[in-house]
């Protein structure tokens, strides 16, 4: 299952004092744009990240990157255990690391969407959002896309009304054997 998910912008930025959670209350406007990241997921033996691409010897390939993350976090929501929850994921970088575009997190957008639908979970749009939101404040960003202005950490959204950019087109998520779902700004996937 591979999925392409955008980077992201901040056109709007108002950042409060630290929370006594170490967070910073915050508005912001988001905007996905073209530049995407490509994410597979393949049954393995164990869990595995190999990163090309894109900066991609500056990422972390092992359980301390954010895709492994949700990959685990997805299997423990929809309670699958075991050598069942063992995949191969592989990142194709084409988001600079560190470049506050939300690489890393649209990398674990696209590892929730794509385990959701190779072990056939089931979680709806809500649900996977809320793995992310436990995941970091981009992620459920990431997980949504197209532009929406974004409160608390960013993991609260309201998706707002902007001019389609000829960079970014409608998203739809695509598994062998199943019918097409269309969520409303959910990362582009395809079989592989």
């Amino acid at each position: 299952m591979t999925v392409r998910v955008p980077a992201k912008v901040n056109l709007q930025l108002a950042v409060g004092p630290a929370r006594d959670d170490g967070y910073h209350p915050l508005v912001t406007v988001f905007h996905a744009v073209s530049l995407n990241d490509e994410v597979t997921v393949r049954p393995a033996a164990k869990t595995a990240v190999t990163v090309t691409g894109e900066d991609a010897a500056a990422v972390p390939t092992d359980r301390s990157n954010l895709a492994w993350r949700a990959a685990s976090a997805l299997a423990k929501a929809a309670g699958v255990r075991g050598a069942d929850a063992a995949v191969r994921i592989e990142i194709r970088k084409r988001i600079p690391v560190a470049a506050g575009l939300a690489g890393g997190s649209a990398d674990a957008a696209a590892t929730l969407v794509a385990c959701n639908e190779l072990w056939q979970a089931g979680l709806s749009p809500r649900d996977l959002a809320e793995v992310a939101s436990a995941l970091g404040s981009d992620v459920p960003f990431s997980l949504m896309g197209g532009t929406a202005v974004g409160r608390g950490r960013g993991e609260h959204l309201t998706p707002a009304l902007a001019a389609v950019s000829t960079g970014h087109s409608a998203q739809s998520c695509l598994a062998p054997g199943r019918p097409a779902h269309s969520w409303p700004g959910t990362p582009r996937t395809r079989a592989s």
